[in-house]
């Protein structure tokens, strides 16, 4: 999936329905989701590609799924657990719960991503991490925001980072990178910056909506891991790409920086 029409011109008054749609969406998965958190009986199996998957999960994206079908039937949806469906004019794109192994294990680290993509391009998205009682989301040209437990939401920018000396990189996790060939330039590029942690998973890309953290880089991605947070970082004034710098979702890598380490973070991974 590229992004396509990256210039069209934007619905602003759709956009703002459609926001107003993910946000109520991400609070009725959240109820799901916390109901089911550290719960005892939590039901979990795996997939064919041996991932785990809990009950939550696919009641959280199922309760999505019949929303979007009440209210947007004309729209398609691209989801973890139940596949795609309709249109990719507008497609929403979910993960019910991202980062479903710490889910499982009780580690407050997971989120709901919601996203809608106008051919291809994000223009919406929510991540909502209920545990941590946090939720970024953005739509294009509204800006990116925050809500952080009870504070009032305050709108986001990245850091003002110029140099990787400097900087604080997010890398997910060494099991990644060595299984996509580039376990050498993941300790190359440790060695150019000021600090390097796996926080992993959706919290890695809000902190960096936030400015807390200046470079996030991960393999093994799929559409539903990364697309709402195209519109989070991009509106937040970073950039996002695929690890060799193409604009898509859809190359299973991502390389989402403070804009200002872009070009830099990208040479570095192509050598």
């Amino acid at each position: 999936m590229t992004f396509a029409n990256g210039n069209a011109p934007l619905d602003r008054r759709s956009l703002s329905a459609d926001l107003e749609l993910a946000l109520r969406l991400a609070d009725v998965a959240d109820a799901l989701s916390l109901a089911r958190f550290r719960s005892a009986d939590l039901s979990i199996s795996s997939k064919p590609d041996r991932t785990p998957v809990t009950d939550a999960d696919l009641a959280v994206e199922k309760a999505i799924r019949e929303i979007l079908a009440a209210e947007r039937p004309d729209d398609g949806i691209l989801g973890e657990e139940f596949g795609t469906g309709g249109s990719t004019e507008r497609q929403w794109i979910i993960d019910p719960i991202d980062g479903t192994a710490n889910f499982l294990r009780g580690v407050p680290n997971w989120a709901t991503l919601i996203a809608l993509a106008i051919d291809g391009r994000p223009v919406v998205g929510v991540a909502s991490a209920p545990a941590f009682r946090k939720r970024w989301w953005a739509s294009r040209g509204f800006g990116s925001w925050l809500h952080d437990g009870d504070d009032e939401p305050r709108r986001l920018r990245v850091s003002g980072v110029a140099s990787l000396s400097d900087a604080s990189l997010s890398f997910q996790s060494i099991q990644q990178w060595d299984e996509a060939g580039y376990l050498d330039r993941l300790v190359s590029l440790s060695r150019s910056v000021w600090r390097d942690r796996a926080y992993g998973d959706a919290w890695s890309y809000g902190m960096l909506a936030e400015g807390l953290v200046d470079v996030v880089a991960e393999f093994d991605v799929k559409e539903w891991d990364i697309a709402p947070f195209v519109v989070i970082v991009e509106e937040a004034g970073g950039r996002f790409t695929a690890a060799d710098g193409s604009v898509t979702i859809a190359a299973r890598s991502s390389v989402a920086t403070n804009g200002a380490l872009h070009a830099d973070v990208v040479a570095a991974l192509r050598h």
